[in-house]
């Protein structure tokens, strides 16, 4: 997922799910019986949302009704865009290998990701490596994620990041290129006091 439709995400989410729980909350509250804030849009467990009034306001005015249905229907186009940006597959399940005899085979994207992984791992002082494809199945992409110890330097591991794994796997995928984001995180280790 791209880190502003991440970003956007969490935040959507975060908002929906408070007012989700303001509104849930204060009903629950009122069924219970409870005495709501004298500011509060109900009074009580029989009030209702919209009063006679309230619906009947706007009925000789002829553009209410097209803009709270225009209103609506952006809303619903907009979460259904959210939905499908969130449930879209973002890793790449298969690679195009050009075998050299004109013919192509497909490599599953996710033994790539796991072999770059497992050799992104035996590279010196990195901890834990995280690999998956995104892209097209003919010019697939990497972002990796390692996870460093506190002793080594990051320009070292990720020349050797490049010029061994990510080489060895563009080369056994016979791909022209494969471009990788890396992200570098340290390990925290807490400083033991010594008397």
């Amino acid at each position: 997922m791209r880190p502003v439709l991440r970003i956007v995400n969490r935040v959507l989410t975060g908002l929906v799910g408070l007012v989700l729980l303001v509104v849930g909350g204060s009903v629950l509250a009122l069924g219970l019986g409870l005495r709501p804030p004298s500011w509060w849009i109900h009074r009580g467990p029989h009030d209702v949302l919209l009063s006679t009034a309230e619906r009947t306001r706007w009925r000789e005015t002829g553009w209410w009704w097209p803009a709270v249905l225009g209103g609506l229907a952006v809303l619903f186009l907009l979460a259904l865009w959210w939905l499908i940006a969130v449930l879209r597959r973002r890793r790449l399940a298969e690679v195009l290998v050009d075998t050299g005899d004109g013919e192509t085979a497909l490599l599953r994207g996710r033994a790539l990701a796991d072999v770059l992984a497992a050799e992104a791992e035996q590279l010196d002082g990195v901890s834990r490596a995280h690999v998956h494809l995104t892209g097209r199945r003919a010019t697939p992409a990497t972002h990796v994620q390692l996870l460093l110890e506190p002793h080594v330097d990051p320009g070292t591991t990720l020349t050797d990041l490049t010029t061994r794994s990510l080489a060895r796997a563009r080369d056994s995928a016979n791909l022209e290129s494969l471009p990788a984001e890396v992200r570098l995180s340290s390990v925290k280790h807490r400083a033991e006091r010594v008397s």
